[in-house]
């Protein structure tokens, strides 16, 4: 128990990192901006919104990452984080290692990803 306890806190510094590196990255986006003055041509146009697709996909996969991991802290602050929401089964580490935000114990998440 106690060793699960201190792998939890190493979990919590992990995730709170990422999540302070993840704001300051969406905040960066948002203050970069591609202006008309940048496209010379139809090519130059064309890179041009391309990189804006790239750049929206990018901050829509940060926003979506943020998120898991503002509700992975939140179970942990509830007791709720290494326990499947699903059956209620504790999710393995080995799991939590790769995914500290896992919600669902792996044959809970295959369940889901099928339906």
């Amino acid at each position: 128990m106690k060793q699960r306890k201190a792998f939890f806190d190493k979990v919590k510094k992990q995730l709170l990192d990422r999540q302070v590196e993840l704001t300051k990255g969406i905040e960066s986006h948002a203050q970069e901006e591609l202006t008309d003055k940048q496209v010379m041509d139809s090519g130059d146009e064309a890179l041009s919104l391309s990189m804006e697709k790239l750049q929206s996909s990018l901050e829509k996969t940060e926003i979506d990452e943020l998120r898991l991991i503002d509700k992975a802290l939140e179970r942990l602050k509830t007791g709720e984080y290494g326990v499947c929401i699903d059956c209620g089964e504790m999710i393995a580490q080995k799991r939590l290692e790769y995914y500290p935000y896992a919600a669902r114990c792996i044959v809970c998440q295959e369940a889901f990803e099928n339906n």
